[in-house]
């Protein structure tokens, strides 16, 4: 089983992040995702439009519950918060917890207008709800101060920290993972086509810290696949990475 547990749904020109090629609907983009390799899929739907009422965050969560029920054996819904409107995403978790949802995020404040506020007092009131729900939270976040705040705020929540970047980024990122029990890095973004990067963040923070994600439609999917398969891993570990580390944290 293999599982790209970063991707960004598209339904409309606002949601779609493509840089060269259009992803077509969503039907097109299960298949361009299985002939990369993947079984399943994990994400939430992200949009260019200036959020100035919760309603917006809530109809891209009804999108994602949308094409969960159209594609209920492939795609797994990621769901959008806003710390703007902690009490409405309080409730918005009730409701999505109602349907079954365990993954928030990817959380991208410097799209959505609310930056790297994941530790502000209405930030964790929205994380503590999460935790409480047995929820995941894959945050993008550039500060590691940040999300080393988060991590010892709520320590019973576990969190995916998005990209594991390049060279000391990427270096301070994993050496925080380490650190925290709660904290998980997803390998999406920068960092895969250095070669030997799977292998020195598993041996530093271990083979149950790392999941799979590809942030598709911006990257193409089968690099990181590919990229993980010629890492020198053992079979568990490879395993570990490609799905068992994800549904142990959602449960599954």
């Amino acid at each position: 089983m293999v599982i790209d547990a970063h991707i960004h749904p598209v339904v409309d020109a606002a949601t779609d992040f493509s840089r060269f090629v259009a992803p077509g609907d969503f039907g097109a983009q299960v298949e361009t995702l299985r002939r990369a390799g993947m079984d399943r899929a994990c994400g939430a739907l992200v949009s260019r439009t200036p959020v100035s009422a919760f309603v917006q965050v809530r109809q891209l969560n009804d999108h994602a519950l949308r094409l969960r029920d159209r594609f209920p054996s492939f795609y797994i819904p990621g769901v959008q918060i806003h710390p703007a409107y902690a009490e409405e995403s309080c409730a918005e978790l009730q409701r999505l917890h109602g349907e079954g949802v365990r993954w928030v995020g990817e959380l991208v404040g410097y799209i959505f207008g609310y930056g790297d506020e994941y530790a502000s007092p209405r930030a964790l009131a929205v994380m503590r709800t999460a935790a409480a729900l047995g929820m995941v939270v894959n945050v993008h976040c550039g500060s590691v101060e940040v999300v080393e705040d988060l991590a010892r705020a709520v320590p019973e929540l576990p969190i995916v920290l998005a990209h594991p970047g390049d060279g000391e980024a990427f270096l301070s990122r994993i050496a925080l993972v380490a650190r925290h029990p709660n904290l998980h890095l997803d390998i999406s973004g920068t960092g895969i086509d250095r070669y030997g990067m799977i292998r020195r963040a598993m041996d530093v923070a271990g083979k149950g810290k790392l999941i799979l994600g590809s942030d598709y439609p911006v990257n193409n999917p089968a690099v990181y696949l590919e990229g993980a398969r010629f890492e020198p891993l053992g079979a568990d570990e490879f395993e570990a990475l490609c799905s068992g580390n994800f549904l142990r944290l959602i449960g599954g």
